[in-house]
């Protein structure tokens, strides 16, 4: 294992924003993880763990030792008459996981198909789509103390999940290095389509749902006529998260704005940070869907997703997102927060 210096992230983070790193390591095994972490420039610098680099913004160059997840495999590790387990290492593309068991009759994350990323960045931010969430089929995982170099395995209920959230995201953040996660798929067909994106585009196509690879095929062409190939048009994805208020706030917010689209989530509602974002703009009338300011923009179809036009700085989109926030807030006073990782 190779620790290099002044390294290149373009190419490691799907905004395509030009950053460096003062030292660089690629960890493909548990054996290159132990030799990193007895290397002087692992125990006296800041770190940072990338994976498929799809929810991060660099702001600035990074000033410590960035750490490259490429542990790779994906193994059924224990199959039972109804459901499985399967283990995934962390530097698996999360999509190659779910194709990997769509292909395999396997039912429980065909929804969140085509989420870019590593399979180890998916419990931090407890990735989400059309109606289910990570957490909803993890067994466990497995992550190596990067203080201690002990390894430590995290049940579900340890790892403290919520809303693009868990305990890696606050107050773990930084100091766990993910191996691998565990998950828990049902064999027998549990149907999840109530979500209304989904559930529509079925209707409009006439698609009947047969096998989980229909859910995946289903969610993926979705999601390719919405968001922009960061390979294309750098972008990383969602960058706001949606906003969940009370039942008052939302009755209050409705009185003003009927058309508002909102969604009950137990004893909160919820309204997509999308139509807020298309209900403001840089000046009265005009929207900031499809704006183009500098380098930087708000895609045209989903404006949620904030894009590199090309040579974009980090502090341009960071920017342009404090201007929306700006903007949310003072129509609705309500705030955005960014679901991107800041760096």
């Amino acid at each position: 294992m190779e620790i290099l210096r002044d390294y290149d992230l373009t190419s490691l983070n799907t905004f395509g924003i030009s950053a460096r790193a003062r030292f660089f390591a690629e960890v493909a095994s548990e054996e290159d993880f132990k030799e990193l972490f007895s290397s002087t420039e692992f125990k006296e610098n800041e770190k940072l763990i990338l994976g498929g680099g799809s929810n991060v913004l660099f702001t600035k160059d990074f000033d410590g030792i960035v750490i490259l997840n490429k542990l790779k495999g994906i193994e059924i590790i224990e199959d039972g008459s109804e459901s499985v387990l399967i283990k995934s290492m962390a530097g698996e593309k999360w999509h190659d996981l779910v194709i990997f068991t769509v292909e395999r009759g396997l039912w429980g994350i065909e929804n969140l198909s085509l989420i870019p990323g590593t399979t180890g960045a998916s419990p931090i931010q407890n990735i989400g789509a059309y109606g289910s969430e990570f957490k909803d089929t993890l067994e466990n995982i497995e992550a190596f103390n990067i203080e201690t170099g002990e390894k430590k395995i995290f049940t579900k209920e340890e790892c403290e999940f919520g809303y693009r959230d868990s305990i890696f995201k606050n107050k773990l953040k930084g100091k766990y290095f993910i191996v691998s996660i565990t998950l828990k798929l049902n064999k027998v067909p549990k149907l999840n389509s109530e979500y209304k994106a989904l559930d529509s585009f079925l209707k409009e196509n006439n698609i009947e749902i047969k096998s989980s690879k229909d859910v995946s095929d289903a969610v993926s062409k979705i999601r390719m006529s919405k968001l922009p190939d960061p390979k294309v048009l750098g972008n990383a994805g969602s960058f706001f998260k949606n906003v969940y208020v009370t039942k008052e706030k939302a009755q209050s917010l409705l009185n003003q704005y009927p058309d508002m689209p909102i969604f009950k989530e137990g004893e909160l509602i919820k309204i997509p940070a999308g139509w807020l974002v298309e209900q403001c703009g840089p000046s009265d009338g005009t929207s900031w869907k499809g704006q183009k300011v500098g380098n930087v923009g708000v895609h045209d179809k989903q404006a949620l997703v904030l894009v590199n036009h090309g040579g974009a700085r980090g502090s341009e989109v960071l920017d342009l997102a404090d201007k929306i926030i700006e903007s949310v807030y003072k129509k609705f006073e309500l705030k955005l927060t960014p679901e991107v990782n800041l760096v």
